[in-house]
């Protein structure tokens, strides 16, 4: 299983770090604008400048090759922003037409990092 992530903060680095504990036998690469994947993997980013999409991660999905084997997004957020919490996967289902699969507070929970998993497992 791949995951692909951009982290700026080092809540989606968190995010990811506990995924690891659960699953060390996943590949977790950390995107950049100019790289180009060529497995399957799902795509956790976050939410930047008020409900964006941050720039690595659009760079990484204007990528056509890339976007391709992108299977679902995720997305930190703070829920403090309102409608504007974990924004960045909606715009990029909206504009790439990848799944959201989640949306999560911060560097998420035991809860999320579960369901998380569970999911990817089960796509």
């Amino acid at each position: 299983m791949f995951v692909y992530y951009d982290s700026k903060t080092g809540n989606v680095q968190r995010f990811i770090d506990k995924i690891k504990k659960e699953r060390p036998e996943w590949s977790f690469v950390k995107i950049s604008g100019d790289m180009e994947i060529l497995e399957n993997g799902h795509l956790v980013t976050f939410t930047t400048n008020f409900g964006e999409i941050p720039d690595t991660t659009e760079n990484f999905l204007g990528n056509e090759n890339n976007r391709k084997y992108i299977k679902s997004v995720s997305s930190s957020g703070n829920m403090n922003w309102g409608t504007l919490f974990g924004k960045a996967a909606d715009k990029i289902e909206e504009t790439y037409g990848i799944p959201v699969l989640m949306k999560f507070e911060l560097s998420g929970t035991h809860v999320q990092v579960e369901y998380f998993i569970n999911s990817v497992e089960n796509k």
